[in-house]
């Protein structure tokens, strides 16, 4: 591997924003990346899921990672690129590393559900091919298929293969995979926000997230006193954030964030075709927790937090 990452911390998975003819609104998504690492984020992870990676062209991917890359100064830059077509993936994650992407993301194959044989071949292929660190990305609700430990442990065996997202939900199964991969360099990252500091305590490394996008900071404080050992500090901060993580969920991904985006002043809401804006049910409760989060008195490295705001709503 030609290089390595400290895949510890805070990594936000990126929205992608869109002009009103759907087109890729470059400058707002420059500013957003250069927000995010102005406010001490440990790197950033354009065209995953959250950046709608399924309604990009191949082009669109490539240019995406480079804009993200030209914005910013000092954090790496985590491409997603992850296919149910084993070829494609590695098309898509060869097109990012000659883009100059520092780390690779790979969502498991979707909708054709290999066994896990057939998982182990997908990563090795592509672990063999691009001399990147990647990491491999566990979410069944969205693929169908389970990446058990037993693969992800014969995966972290790889020297390309660093990390595992993990958002699967089943917390048993994270930490197995964390106490199994003790001894290799091998990343256990939270990919379900409301699991990041739990995943900590059983092993994680830290959290490829959604919510960072809103509160950054406030994130990077909470994962950063749990990476410290002060889980008094963590779950404070854990529970200040337990709304936004509940309120970001009530629909698909990435349809209340972006919501929550424009709210905050970030980035347009707008959806491409299939994904739609976020219904007007929930609006008025995620503008509520927003409020709550925006009133509510913190500093990153104090243990007093201030009862004058509370949160409100609900799911």
């Amino acid at each position: 591997m030609t290089a390595t990452i400290d895949f510890s911390g805070v990594f936000p998975a990126m929205c992608t924003p869109f002009d009103e003819d759907e087109r890729i609104d470059f400058e707002t998504l420059q500013a957003d990346a250069q927000r995010l690492e102005a406010a001490g984020v440990d790197g950033l992870v354009p065209v995953g899921s959250t950046g709608e990676s399924a309604t990009l062209t191949h082009d669109e991917h490539v240019r995406v990672v480079e804009a993200v890359i030209e914005a910013v100064d000092d954090v790496p830059v985590i491409a997603g690129t992850g296919s149910n077509n084993t070829r494609e993936a590695l098309e898509l994650s060869e097109r990012a590393a000659e883009a100059g992407a520092d780390a690779l993301l790979l969502i498991s194959p979707y909708y054709n559900k290999p066994e896990q044989r057939g998982l182990v071949d997908h990563y090795q292929t592509i672990a063999d091919a691009v001399d990147l660190p990647q990491i491999v990305y566990n979410v069944p609700s969205r693929t169908g298929r389970n990446i058990e430990p037993d693969t992800a442990v014969e995966l972290a065996s790889h020297e390309n293969i660093a990390g595992f997202k993990a958002a699967s939900g089943d917390l048993g199964q994270i930490g197995e995979i964390a106490e199994r991969t003790t001894d290799e360099e091998f990343a256990v990252l939270s990919g379900d926000d409301a699991l990041t500091l739990p995943t900590i305590s059983v092993g994680g490394t830290g959290t490829i997230s959604v919510a960072a996008n809103i509160e950054p900071e406030r994130t990077c404080a909470m994962v950063g006193a749990a990476l410290d050992g002060d889980y008094e500090r963590a779950q404070q901060l854990h529970h200040e954030l337990g709304p936004l993580f509940r309120h970001l969920f009530v629909e698909t991904n990435p349809i209340p964030v972006k919501e929550a985006m424009e709210i905050r002043g970030y980035g347009p809401a707008r959806m491409r075709s299939p994904l739609t804006r976020l219904s007007e049910e929930y609006r008025d409760d995620l503008e509520a927790v927003l409020a709550a989060l925006e009133n509510e008195s913190w500093t990153a490295g104090s243990t007093d937090t201030s009862d004058e705001a509370a949160v409100e709503g609900d799911r």
